[in-house]
């Protein structure tokens, strides 16, 4: 399993971006896997690489459709093969006492 988090912005649009984010975000909840939406990102659970990047390329085509000229992604992937990962395991080994 593979955690990812990202974030897909759009530059040039005015102050608030929220309106062309949400965009991205149907388009991840759309997707069926499992995610959490973030201040800043949202961490997606996927089983591959191939999913990851073809979530990514509809996610910036959805900002592309309503007016983004100009977008900034950032991703950050945990690939652990060791033993499977959940959103919720990593953040429970970080918060549990």
């Amino acid at each position: 399993m593979i955690i990812a988090e990202m974030s897909i912005a759009p530059f040039g649009m005015g102050t608030s971006l929220s309106p062309i984010v949400k965009e991205a975000v149907k388009v991840i909840k759309e997707s069926g896997l499992r995610y959490e939406v973030g201040g800043m990102s949202t961490t997606i659970e996927v089983p591959d690489l191939d999913t990851l990047f073809e979530l990514v390329k509809k996610a910036e085509a959805a900002e592309i459709n309503v007016g983004a000229k100009r977008i900034l992604i950032n991703i950050k992937i945990d690939h652990r093969m060791d033993k499977d990962i959940t959103i919720d395991s990593k953040r429970t080994a970080v918060t549990k006492e």
